[in-house]
């Protein structure tokens, strides 16, 4: 079985509420878990403790081999858990075939009516 211990989500329309929780990685997002071990609230403002953690029982999953997830791990580096390290895909931003072909097409028709407008 392996486990993840992820962001369960709580809370009403518009109003976000998180729990952390230790789930088997099968289980639906707002489904069945095995531990809740802290919470996440993004709607205080930054300045404010927007998670609190029970690290003691997260060290714990975390040496049986539960692997957290990418928000989850920030909340873990930020209390020295573990270390992350930044993600890194240059090519994230770099646009798909068809806008490569929409661009290639524009250009094609802003250089044909130049073209016209200079005879």
């Amino acid at each position: 079985m392996s486990l993840k211990i992820r962001l369960a989500r709580r809370g009403t329309k518009k109003r976000p509420f998180y729990q952390i929780v230790v789930a088997d990685s099968r289980s639906p997002r707002d489904g069945r878990f095995i531990e809740k071990i802290g919470t996440y609230n993004p709607m205080l403002s930054k300045d404010q403790k927007r998670f609190e953690l029970d690290t003691e029982a997260a060290k714990a999953w975390l040496a049986k081999g539960a692997l957290p997830t990418d928000r989850v791990a920030r909340f873990f580096d930020s209390e020295g858990l573990m270390k992350r390290t930044p993600s890194n895909n240059p090519e994230k931003a770099v646009p798909g075939k068809k806008a490569e072909e929409r661009a290639a097409s524009k250009a094609a028709k802003a250089a044909k009516s130049a073209e016209a407008a200079a005879e």
